[in-house]
């Protein structure tokens, strides 16, 4: 099977602890076509997701960080 690999940056508009973003990046791990999600410790707002764009589409992505009660944007691609 391929995979098709593409990244994107998503903005968090809220302040989250450590343990909220640790939360949401390993939520989104567990999400079909999510291969992994990350925010660097410097930058909490900002989230790097790794995904397969033939399996979900960065859209949806979003969908996922408001059903967590987050406000994000897609900021763009890697």
């Amino acid at each position: 099977m391929i995979h098709y690999d593409a990244n994107a940056v998503v903005h968090i508009n809220e302040s989250l602890s450590h343990e909220q973003i640790h939360n949401i990046e390993k939520r989104l791990s567990g999400v079909s076509g999510i291969v992994s999600a990350c925010a660097h410790i410097k930058t909490p707002h900002l989230m790097v997701v790794d995904y397969d764009p033939q399996t979900i589409h960065s859209r949806e992505l979003l969908s996922h960080f408001t059903r967590s009660g987050v406000h994000a944007s897609l900021v763009g691609g890697i």
